[in-house]
């Protein structure tokens, strides 16, 4: 589960200190905007790990006590703290509880980025899991029948389309795409719907494609011979996943790929 998840269903049955970086100058662990919570045992998300944040815990609980009232410290991540840094870092602190809960999530929680994931099979289970944390909402598709399995993540809606590339059409727009189905057939269907799509809306900024430079070349050709320019066809990355990484488990791929897909945000 994402831990703004966890910490938001947690924060409706305790009290907690909600820590957020403010503003930022310099060399820091994370930037402005990063947060977490602070609870009596224990906390969720992180403003950056070391020193810094051992101060910040140590604040917040003493806070939630009563044993200070100051909202906010300025913490310099040089010698004193123990961290080389050398930037600045604002940090505020409010105390929170189960009525601020609706409005916290919609301050953690922002939009993410729609994502559709064509295949179901083991790499994109690996990737569903590997993407859960990360700020994209996965419309999760595929054309069998009883292929999902039953410990989706949340934030991942499974669908299923026959054939699958109907699904296309109805994509939210700004979707990233990533095809790796069960059969080269509908992988190529996919592609054209997507090219297809891009022709009348240009609005899927990323379409990935799961093969091997073999494969690519013949989907290049097929996709010649169907009427699709060399720009047009340009737009498919294939194959997909950050360079440099050569492993070929489910797991391996989807750790490359969901770097990949970060870079496009």
């Amino acid at each position: 589960m994402n831990w703004t998840l966890a910490a938001l269903d947690r924060l409706a049955r305790e009290a907690a200190v909600w820590v957020l970086v403010q503003a930022t100058q310099g060399s820091v662990p994370r930037g402005p905007g990063t947060h977490m919570l602070v609870f009596a045992q224990g906390e969720a998300g992180t403003i950056g790990g070391g020193h810094l944040e051992f101060q910040a815990l140590a604040h917040a609980r003493r806070l939630m006590v009563g044993l200070t009232e100051q909202t906010t410290l300025r913490q310099v991540l040089g010698p004193s703290l123990g961290q080389c840094c050398g930037g600045v870092v604002n940090l505020a602190f409010e105390r929170v509880g189960g009525a601020d809960v609706a409005r916290l999530r919609t301050l953690l929680m922002p939009p993410r980025t729609p994502l559709a994931l064509f295949g179901g099979g083991h790499v994109g289970k690996a990737l569903v899991h590997a993407l859960a944390p990360l700020p994209f909402a996965v419309r999760w598709v595929d054309s069998r029948d009883e292929i999902f399995p039953t410990d989706v993540p949340d934030g991942v809606d499974c669908e299923h389309s026959n054939p699958v590339q109907a699904a296309v059409s109805d994509l939210a727009p700004g979707s990233r795409v990533l095809i790796m189905s069960f059969s080269h057939a509908e992988d190529l269907d996919i592609v054209v719907a997507c090219l297809k799509r891009q022709r009348a809306r240009n609005d899927l900024p990323f379409v990935g494609l799961i093969g091997s430079a073999t494969k690519w070349a013949t989907f290049r050709h097929r996709l010649e011979d169907r009427g699709f320019s060399a720009e047009e066809i340009a737009h498919i990355t294939c194959p997909i996943g950050v360079p440099g990484i050569t492993g070929k488990e489910p797991e391996v791929i989807a750790v490359a790929v969901a770097a990949q897909l970060l870079q496009t945000l």
